[in-house]
């Protein structure tokens, strides 16, 4: 349960929250969010069951309103899950991993160890490039999530085929 660095965070958050929508099937099973974890960096021993699944996706429902929430609803839902998940950060070394930062206490579970670890890194984010680069997609038909770490340009799709489809679609909608 290691922090590395704050892209790593965001796009765990941002992971996290779209495998409700992106791949649905993603966190169903004790055995997914354990591919989930190592595909996101962690390392084995990772060992997960039906409680752990449950918490995991609990987290998953409080991150989601950050990315759909105005800045100050935003930045309260990340401060109650700081103050909630979050410790004093602290350097640790473990496993034959070198030394990291760790923000969730020592016992967390995987699933209060990405609730600390998602939120740090959005907060993190928000701070630095504000809440208007953390988004909801705008295709009528999508429910994904993004962050746009591109300054000055805004961004309202969460990919290209999103904002493609959109526009195609309200073209034929003029031409009708």
């Amino acid at each position: 349960m290691e922090i590395q660095t704050p892209d790593r965070l965001v796009r765990l958050a941002v992971d996290l929250v779209n495998t409700r929508t992106r791949d649905p099937e993603k966190l169903t099973t004790p055995d997914a969010v354990r591919d989930f974890l190592l595909a996101h960096g962690e390392s084995d021993p990772i060992e997960l069951d039906e409680g752990d699944l449950a918490a995991v996706r609990a987290v998953r429902e409080q991150i989601r309103p950050v990315f759909h929430a105005d800045p100050a609803d935003a930045a309260s839902t990340l401060n109650e899950l700081l103050t909630e998940y979050a410790v004093r950060p602290y350097l640790s070394e473990h496993d034959g991993a070198p030394w990291h930062l760790h923000v969730a206490k020592p016992d967390a579970t995987w699933a209060e160890w990405l609730a600390a670890t998602a939120a740090l890194g959005l907060a993190s984010f928000a701070a630095g490039r504000g809440f208007a680069a953390i988004g909801s997609c705008a295709a009528v038909d999508c429910e994904r999530v993004f962050v746009n770490p591109a300054e000055r340009r805004p961004r309202k799709y969460c990919t290209p085929t999103c904002a493609s489809r959109t526009r195609v679609a309200t073209y034929r909608a003029r031409r009708a």
